[in-house]
């Protein structure tokens, strides 16, 4: 049997670990997906969305704020400085934290660190992004 483990490490937590038939990770230089047999390799990884294929075919979707990830004998192991599953994003929170991050961005060098304010404004609009178009709907 085709195996792919997949393991997502947080500082604080295991996010996911499990096998799968494929995930897809936004890496600095664009999006690369990981099936199984890939060549071994280590990239950074970008703000941005991860979408994991299960074994059983369903999907799932998180929100990703950075990290690593190396990829070796059929098993990917994820850094991830932060990771949200879609259905998990407070998306009200999030969209208080782009007013934060706009607000800090008018202040200018004034007395606000710009970088810090656009990566806090990246990861919020990829939180919302992510939540609103993979948030499971009932019907």
């Amino acid at each position: 049997m085709k195996e792919l483990f997949l393991e997502v490490v947080t500082p604080s937590k295991v996010a996911y670990a499990g096998n799968i038939k494929s995930v897809t990770i936004p890496g600095t230089m664009g999006s690369f997906q990981v099936l199984y047999n890939h060549a071994p390799l280590i990239s950074s990884i970008e703000i941005g969305p991860v979408k994991i294929v299960e074994e059983n075919g369903s999907v799932r979707f998180f929100a990703i704020s950075g990290g690593t990830v190396e990829v070796k004998d059929n098993k990917i192991l994820v850094l991830a400085e932060s990771i949200e599953e879609a259905p998990e994003i407070d998306v009200e929170r999030a969209k208080k934290a782009v007013e934060r991050a706009k607000e800090r961005l008018k202040e200018g060098s004034l007395n606000f660190d710009v970088d810090r304010a656009q990566a806090s404004l990246s990861r919020a609009m990829n939180r919302i992004s992510i939540s609103t178009k993979y948030r499971p709907v009932s019907y």
